[in-house]
């Protein structure tokens, strides 16, 4: 899903493990407009880890991102009595497609096994190798 952020991330850090939390909402366009109107969804999602720190490190509201993640639901009981019932995105990888510093560029991608693969720009210390034909 490809879609803006309706307000600042929020990070909460898990009681117990310290684990990062980071809750926020995306809005993403549908395809189709309703009475020529655009419309959109409003999705709830939920980052972890060092992911969940970048998240909500670089982005605010109205940052564009890219997720990609699976859908769960759950349900609780309520203090008045009444069972909610959740549906929300669990993101493995978050892409900022756009970050706080707008004089930057560069898009950064971030996925569940904390590595940054989104940007193309080489560092000074390393040289990229052209592969050529290789045979695999």
């Amino acid at each position: 899903m490809i879609g803006r952020l309706t307000k600042d991330p929020e990070l909460k850090f898990a009681q117990g493990t310290g684990t990062a939390v980071c809750t926020f909402t995306l809005a993403v366009n549908r395809r189709f407009k309703k009475e020529g109107y655009p419309d959109a969804d409003f999705v709830q999602m939920v980052v972890f880890g060092k992911t969940a720190e970048a998240t909500a490190n670089y982005m605010k509201k109205g940052s564009q991102l890219s997720i990609s993640g699976s859908i769960q639901t759950r349900n609780y009981d309520a203090k008045d009595g009444t069972k909610k019932y959740v549906t929300e995105v669990i993101a493995d990888e978050v892409e900022f497609l756009d970050s706080k510093n707008k004089d930057s560029n560069s898009n950064q991608s971030v996925n569940g096994n904390n590595s940054n693969t989104g940007s193309n720009d080489f560092g000074s210390d390393i040289t990229p190798i052209e592969d050529g034909d290789i045979p695999f």
